[in-house]
């Protein structure tokens, strides 16, 4: 895994042997940040990134600029890692990494995100109730957007909110607004 562009390009990321997170690929991952700059300016997003997992969005975010980025992560291991990364990247200023459940986390929140990112597990139990966490507690700016990582399993287009999916081999985004 590596990070694809800005200050940090090609900087490759190794989790220990024994992850157990399912990082984005970097197609899907240079795929997603296509779409993104070309709707927004990403240095002045205030970036919400859930399931941190590998940290692998985070750092994508901070890399090309962006300084208000929060990661979410439960999993001790995880967080251990991408706190650890954090520092060795020097991105202590723009990211914050909290280690809590997404699902209690997102009902206490209280901020608001101009993009909010999700990669939880595909087999998470509860995943289809994200998108419904979201917008019933306000977490988007007017003109903010959702994103879900999930896989082609699950179908989001009936969601009231639900905006466009984009499939690339066995990951699937679903946008939001």
């Amino acid at each position: 895994m590596r990070i694809i562009s800005g200050k940090y390009r090609k900087k490759n990321i190794v989790p220990p042997k024994n992850f157990r997170a399912r990082p984005t690929t970097d197609m899907a991952k240079e795929s997603l940040f296509n779409i993104i700059e070309n709707e927004f300016e990403v240095e002045s997003l205030k970036v919400l990134d859930l399931f941190g997992g590998t940290g692998s969005i985070s750092y994508e975010f901070a890399s090309r600029g962006c300084n208000d980025i929060t990661c979410v992560e439960l999993n001790f291991n995880h967080y251990s890692f991408i706190k650890k990364m954090i520092g060795e990247l020097k991105m202590d200023s723009q990211i914050q990494l909290i280690k809590a459940n997404v699902f209690s986390y997102l009902s206490k929140c209280g901020s608001t995100f101009d993009l909010i990112f999700a990669d939880p597990p595909y087999d998470l139990e509860g995943i289809e109730t994200l998108p419904d966490l979201i917008f019933k507690h306000n977490l988007l700016t007017p003109e903010g957007v959702f994103i879900l990582e999930h896989s082609k399993n699950k179908s989001f287009e009936i969601h009231t909110h639900f905006h466009l999916q984009k499939n690339y081999g066995s990951v699937n985004f679903s946008f939001f607004r």
